[in-house]
This record gives structure tokens, C-alpha cells and sequence, in this order.
């Protein structure tokens, strides 16, 4: 028995078109693997949609795929992610399932506890819940038990969450493997990195991006991937990676924005890139010129000149030199701004009150006296108040 496991294809996610395309076409690479392997069935761990509503040629595209799974005879199991979800319960996903395009993991809820019912695919039950935004799922997933079949079978379990044993230091809320009910197999997505281990003699599994979702992930990822699992008495883990363009990364330091242009395009001279998807990471700190004196859009045309495919760039770790600046300020200049700031305030803020500030400002600054015990210099500091406010 075989199954294809997929996650985070964020489909419709890419404002730059030809990225958008090529995110699609990864996805149609990955079905076509998937039906010349033999694959029994399919697991999508969530987010297959970038969106709970994604565009309308996104859909169709989608629809156009799935329907190739189902003409091979390859039944899909899927959860909805933390993009595709949506609070009112309503996605297009309800729709693939609707035309018998895929199962949605069903469960039924209580205050108590989350019973998952398994899907069936011969002795194979797929149990699952969704993710949601900003990790709400995880104290629901606190609270998961599974409906244990009549008889024993292969168990998977579906999530889109973030486990411990893979967040590192991300400060954010995660679940424990061993806080989840016992599975045969853990199908993860949400992180997006191919993750493989075996914890308490299972495999758990975050798939990975179908393709990379950012300029960060096409630097450090480069290509999407998924897995297809084998169980023959033993599980056989095969990633698949699906590489369809590839990634050159530039990483150029610049002091000089005048000449910054010139400097980028030269290196791009020394390398290839044609029907390369182009990464220009600059850093540094400006001694001269601002960051707007970088032509970009002439850099952009040269690219489209040499039949670059995409290009993107990051410049957050590029600056612009702060100038050392020393500001002395005598008593009687403080003295004229506070003046300036409390005659603009009580202009924008006319009120009663305003004539017990400069008073009151003063009364706060009084200072603790030395060897003064801290109830004798509340109550000094107090009766300041009350005069202040009347108060008997």
C-alpha cells in the first residue's frame, strides 16, 4: 500500500503572476508523480488553498487536477489549514468534496472533548482536525480522542498545527507528540520544512511547501517537496522533491547607492540567469546616497533582457548611516520647551484641568530624602496631591 502525503501548497498565494503559475505548476508536477508512482491514496494536511476563497481560475486549475486523481482511481483525504479554514465553516474545500473530488476528516465536538471519525481506505483510517488561525487549534487538540474502529488497522493522523519537537525557538504555542492520541503514522503540515522523525516508533512527518511561499523560503528551501509512503510489514519514507526552475541568490553589500546600481549589475554579468528565478539580498550601511537612489526598475529591465524568469528582492538589512548628532540643552531651554509643549497642549485640549499641571508635574518630581521611610514619603507626596485636587 502506498500514499502520497502533501501539505502548504497555498495555491493562489503568489501576487507576482509567473510565481503564482509556477506555484501551480508544481502542484500539477506533483499529481502527475503521484499517479505514475501507483499511489493507492492521497493526504493533504491543510492549506492546499492559500485562501478560504481563493480566485476563481485558482479553482478551476484545482479542480482540473483533482479530477485527474479521480479518473486514476486515487482517492484524496484532506484538512482544512489556517488559510483555507474559515470561522463560519464554509470553503471551497466543502465544494471538492461536494463534486467526490476528496473526504473531509469529519469529528464531531462537545465541551468535553473531540471525538475524530475515521475516514476508511481498506485497513487504513485517517483521523484529522484542522488548523486554524494563529494557532487556535491547539487547545482543541488538548482535548482530541480517536473513535477507534471495529477492527485494527493502519492509523493516521492528520493535523495542521506546530508540534514542540520541531518549533526550535519560535515563540509560539505548540502541542506535543506525546500529548496526541497514538498514531501508525503523524501527517503534519503548517511548518513549512520537511521534517522526518520517528518519535515513539512512528514516523511524524511535516511534508514541506509544495513550493516555497516567500523570498526567505526560496532562499533557504529553494525547491517544494512532498513524500510518498510505502508500507509493505515496514514504512519506506521517499521524499519527492519537485524542482521545475532554479534559484540564484545574490548577496551584495553596498555603501554607496550611487554607484549601487552599477555594482548589482555587474555582478549579474559574472553569472547565469536566464530562466532563473533571481534573489537580490542586499545589506549594509549607506555612507552615501539613500536606498531610493538604487534604480531597481533598471535593474529590472535587464533581467527581463537576459530572460530572467522572476526576480525579487530584500533590502531590510540594508541602512542608511545614522549621523552622530550631540544636543546640549541648558536648564532655561528645557524650561522654554516644556513651556512650548504645555501652551500647545492646553490649545488642542482646553479643559479646567489644565491649569493644575505644571503643579502637579512638579509634585511628581519630588524626591525621596535620605534616610525618609517609604510611608513618610507617600504620605508627604499625597498631601502634595490633595492640595493640588482640594482634597480634605
Amino acid at each position: 500500500m502506498k500514499f502520497a502525503h502533501l501539505s502548504d501548497c497555498h495555491l493562489g498565494g503568489w501576487r507576482q503572476p509567473e510565481l503564482q503559475l509556477l506555484n501551480m505548476e508544481s502542484f500539477k508536477k506533483a499529481i502527475e508523480i503521484i499517479i505514475n508512482e501507483n499511489i493507492n491514496f492521497v493526504i493533504v494536511t491543510g492549506d492546499l488553498f492559500d485562501s478560504a476563497f481563493p480566485p476563481i481560475e485558482i479553482l478551476k486549475e484545482t479542480f482540473a487536477e483533482f479530477k485527474k486523481l479521480k479518473d486514476a482511481g486515487i482517492k484524496v483525504f484532506l484538512i482544512a489549514g489556517s488559510h483555507d479554514y474559515s470561522v463560519s465553516g464554509k470553503t471551497f474545500l466543502d465544494v471538492l468534496e461536494k463534486a467526490g473530488f476528496c473526504e473531509i476528516c469529519a469529528f464531531d465536538n462537545n465541551e468535553d472533548e473531540i471525538i475524530l471519525k475515521p475516514s476508511m481506505y481498506n485497513s487504513y483510517y485517517l483521523y484529522g482536525y484542522p488548523g486554524k488561525k494563529s494557532g487556535l487549534e491547539i487547545p482543541d487538540l488538548r482535548k482530541i480522542k480517536i473513535k477507534e474502529p471495529y477492527e485494527k488497522g493502519f492509523r493516521i493522523l492528520m493535523l495542521h498545527t506546530t508540534i514542540t519537537e520541531v518549533k526550535g525557538s519560535l515563540p509560539i504555542d505548540s502541542i506535543s507528540i506525546n500529548e496526541l492520541p497514538k498514531a501508525d503514522y503523524y501527517a503534519l503540515g503548517h511548518i513549512h520544512t520537511d521534517f522526518e522523525k520517528e518519535i515513539n516508533n512512528s514516523p511524524v512527518i511535516y511534508s514541506g511547501p509544495i513550493f516555497p511561499n516567500n523570498f526567505k523560503e526560496l532562499e533557504e528551501l529553494k525547491y517544494g517537496c512532498f513524500y510518498i509512503i510505502d508500507v509493505e510489514g515496514y514504512t519506506k519514507i521517499t521524499k519527492k522533491e519537485i524542482k521545475l526552475k532554479e534559484i540564484e541568490l545574490f548577496n551584495i553589500e553596498i555603501t554607496n547607492s550611487l554607484t549601487g546600481t552599477q555594482k548589482i549589475l555587474s555582478e549579474f554579468e559574472k553569472r547565469e540567469v536566464k530562466d532563473k528565478i533571481i534573489l537580490l539580498k542586499l545589506s549594509g550601511e549607506l555612507e552615501k546616497g539613500k536606498i531610493s537612489d538604487i534604480k531597481f526598475s533598471e535593474i529590472q529591465d535587464y533581467l527581463e533582457k537576459k530572460g530572467a524568469y522572476s526576480f525579487l528582492k530584500n533590502i531590510s538589512k540594508l541602512e542608511v548611516k545614522k549621523q552622530d548628532m550631540e544636543i546640549k540643552l541648558d536648564t532655561t531651554e528645557m524650561e522654554k520647551i516644556e513651556e512650548q509643549l504645555f501652551s500647545k497642549y492646553k490649545g488642542d485640549n482646553p479643559s479646567n484641568f489644565n491649569e493644575k499641571i505644571s503643579d502637579l508635574i512638579n509634585s511628581l518630581g519630588i524626591e525621596k530624602q535620605e534616610g525618609e521611610k517609604n510611608t513618610i514619603f507617600e504620605s508627604r507626596l499625597l498631601s502634595e496631591l490633595n492640595k493640588i485636587f482640594n482634597i480634605e
